[in-house]
């Protein structure tokens, strides 16, 4: 009896949930008199999902292969969770058998592991020291043992709860005060994306973050923020969606968790057999994107908690997003306000004064005799009036750049600059004509697609440390060009990617062409009319 009361009270020195899990196992090896005992807990889909053990040291735990899922014996108290005694594990009919270079057991005793009436899990203890078996006496302690770790677990999973809590609500305020506090954070609309994306890593403990946000209108999604493992070769795809979840959950606000990341995204790298928990970054009726994290298998699933804080933290990070969009409106608005006076002056005040000296100049026609200084007169007028008309052209502009939409060089140059974000150079831009006045948002669309791509293609692919990219605007036909000094190929592997580039073209009546070599690397050539 003292022995159960010393490890029902070594139960209540922590308050961390796996040390508690830990404490109790080797309390019932120590109660018991067992060689071997483990703690499996039980997750959403009735399979082992964490699996402690106390007896088995690294080296042999790794020598042995993966930890079980609830088959054979194991399987049996999950089914049926009352408290089994077995003289030889190994002659019971549902007997699974053991891994190679797993240590003989044969004494068995399990009891089920109960929190609140539900069952948390199950107590697994073999091997009986002085080769015996449990005894009536062993199982009733194993009993009330477990009868006491269940409040333990209890009081640490709610500690670990509120704990967490607190940490997703910190983030959320280290968020918003980075984005607004932070002017390189918050200089465009992808800034600052990858650090929402670190930090939900670090709370959700996953193994990788993407941020995905929708394309102007093309129903695509490009991965704008990543972080963790992989991020470089995901940071700005375009990946497939195999099902609806992760839309659904853009357009709905409703957050989601996936039991299969591979089934629900594809394009890049996931995590071995992961699970995944989309949350939708929005807010008063805003949807700026969703935000994944993903998860090894053998990390657990989500719980409710990171499903209600995550949702949370997709609130607040919309809200940093709004909020420092609209710093970004305020300092635009400022450079038009101050770009609208200027305007005013140079009509008002510099071309009435030019138009002044002109009409003064003309004056002096009547004044001059020589051939020789009417023509200088005549020459000079005709330079004010060019000036003036080049000063009107100046005003238009000025008062012309403070549309809403922002211009489509500036969106290229975003696209590069989030690329350049994942290599240790920056791709060199060429813009050749006036490839701003191009309105149409399905084709600024494509045109934007189209780069994205084509640099996506050369980060991942090429090797390269020289890309170049080249739009251009000419006689009623757009190009795009992209063009890498890496490895290359032979033999163009195939992808969604370049055949998304094809369909583009096509649709718009455009061409499409890969030219590439071990040598020389890879050049992307893309066509469209403009109308």
């Amino acid at each position: 009896m003292q022995g159960l009361l010393n490890a029902v009270v070594a139960l209540a020195e922590d308050l961390s949930l796996e040390a508690v899990l830990h404490r109790v196992v080797s309390s019932a090896c120590q109660l018991v008199e067992a060689e071997y005992g483990a703690l499996g807990v039980i997750g959403s889909d009735r399979a082992l999902s964490h699996f402690i053990t106390v007896g088995i040291d690294e080296d042999l735990a790794r020598r042995i292969g993966p930890l079980p899922t609830g088959h054979g014996v194991l399987g049996l108290l999950i089914r049926d969770p009352k408290p089994l005694r077995l003289h030889d594990l190994s002659q019971h009919p549902d007997a699974y058998g053991f891994p190679q270079h797993h240590p003989p057991m044969k004494s068995f005793l399990g009891v089920p592991i109960r929190v609140r009436d539900v069952v948390f899990g199950n107590l697994y203890l073999t091997q009986k020291k002085g080769g015996g078996d449990f005894t009536d006496e062993d199982e009733d302690l194993a009993e009330a043992l477990a009868a006491a770790a269940g409040v333990a677990i209890e009081n640490a999973g709610l500690y670990d709860d509120a704990r967490r809590r607190t940490a997703w609500l910190q983030a959320c305020m280290d968020v918003t005060g980075r984005m607004m506090g932070d002017e390189d954070a918050a200089a465009g609309p992808d800034d600052g994306l990858d650090m929402i994306a670190a930090r939900a890593l670090q709370e959700s403990s996953s193994a990788l973050a993407l941020i995905l946000v929708p394309e102007d209108t093309s129903n695509l999604f490009r991965v704008a923020g990543a972080a963790g493992q992989h991020a470089t070769e995901w940071l700005g795809r375009l990946p497939a969606f195999e099902t609806e979840d992760i839309t659904t959950v853009f357009a709905t606000g409703r957050a989601a968790v996936i039991e299969d990341a591979s089934r629900a995204l594809s394009g890049g790298p996931t995590p071995k057999d992961g699970r995944m928990l989309v949350i939708a970054l929005g807010a008063r009726g805003t949807h700026y994107g969703v935000l994944v994290v993903m998860r090894e298998h053998a990390a657990g699933t989500f719980s409710k908690t990171d499903v209600e804080m995550g949702t949370v933290f997709g609130s607040h990070v919309a809200l940093a997003l709004e909020l420092a969009r609209a710093h970004r409106m305020r300092e635009q608005l400022a450079v038009f306000t101050d770009r609208d006076r200027i305007a005013r002056d140079l009509h008002d005040l510099v071309i009435q004064r030019l138009f002044a000296v002109g009409l003064s100049i003309q004056s002096l026609r009547r004044v001059t005799t020589s051939d020789a200084g009417a023509r200088t007169l005549q020459n000079v007028t005709a330079e004010l009036d060019e000036t003036i008309r080049e000063l009107r052209n100046t005003i238009y502009s000025l008062n012309d750049s403070a549309v809403e939409k922002e211009l489509l060089s500036s969106r290229v140059l975003q696209a590069v600059r989030n690329a350049a974000r994942s290599l240790r150079f920056v791709p060199r831009l060429t813009l050749t004509g006036p490839i701003d006045a191009i309105r149409d948002e399905e084709t600024a669309s494509n045109i934007l697609a189209v780069v994205t791509e084509g640099l996506s293609n050369a980060v991942r692919h090429s090797g390269a440390d020289a890309i170049r990219v080249a739009v251009s605007l000419d006689e009623g036909c757009v190009s795009v060009l992209v063009k890498d000094n890496g490895e290359g190929f032979t033999v163009p592997s195939p992808g969604n990617g370049l055949t998304n580039l094809q369909h583009r073209a096509e649709k718009l009546g455009g061409t499409f062409d890969v030219s590439s070599s071990p040598d020389t690397g890879t050049e992307l050539t893309w066509r469209a009319p403009v109308f």
